[in-house]
């Protein structure tokens, strides 16, 4: 199962170009996607058009949705925090610690674009979708 990331999402959705936009374009339909609570949250609030947040929302629609926190994931996440910045990392959003730490816990793949997800991968195991 692929998670893709609100930095692919909203690429995607404004039209902007990249091999990470290709990706999520070509896996549309493929049931392999999966979208979760905070990713969703992250896009929608971005919409000032209610015709735009209807169409993005009807595409969400079609994706299977999952959870992303809860507790194991929290304790997991701040472990993995503490773990990084050990290492000289100081990741710059909680979210996004607790997106790595899921797909990490979960076995999904995350499609990206931000450097953020990156000391998860070299440092963590977190998959990356190449």
């Amino acid at each position: 199962m692929i998670l893709v990331d609100s930095s692919v999402w909203i690429d995607y959705l404004r039209g902007t170009g990249s091999w990470q936009t290709d990706a999520l374009d070509a896996a549309l339909g493929g049931g392999e996607l999966i979208i979760g609570d905070l990713i969703l949250a992250e896009v929608l609030q971005g919409f000032s058009f209610e015709k735009d947040y209807r169409n993005a929302l009807e595409l969400f629609d079609t994706l299977e949705f999952i959870n992303l926190g809860g507790k194991p994931v929290a304790l997991e996440a701040a472990k993995n925090f503490r773990k990084l910045r050990s290492l000289g990392f100081t990741v710059r959003k909680t979210i996004d610690t607790i997106i790595a730490t899921r797909c990490i816990m979960s076995g999904f793949e995350l499609l990206h674009n931000d450097r953020d997800f990156d000391p998860f991968e070299k440092h963590l195991g977190l998959s990356a979708y190449r």
